[in-house]
């Protein structure tokens, strides 16, 4: 038996609104569709794999692998530091 061919047909969020992982701005509702879109990446067997391809792939906006833009932009950063050391 072979696993899915692509991270994102296990992912929990294909039958979720796309729009919840895309909020507009950071205070009021969108910090609530955050938190909503962190909650179902937390459930995620994909998580780490959509967060490595995000990564890979420099996608900067909405929420992927359970991080906000900003939370990628520091682990990018952080990661750029390890390299070099």
């Amino acid at each position: 038996m072979t696993g899915p061919a692509n991270w994102r047909d296990e992912a929990a969020c294909r039958d979720a609104d796309p729009d919840l992982f895309f909020p507009i701005g950071p205070a009021g509702t969108a910090l609530r569709q955050i938190d909503e879109a962190k909650r179902i990446c937390r459930t995620c067997p994909a998580q780490a794999r959509c967060l490595a391809w995000a990564l890979d792939h420099g996608v900067t906006d909405g929420v992927w692998g359970g991080t906000t833009e900003d939370e990628r932009r520091a682990v990018w950063r952080l990661t750029k530091i390890l390299e070099i050391t």
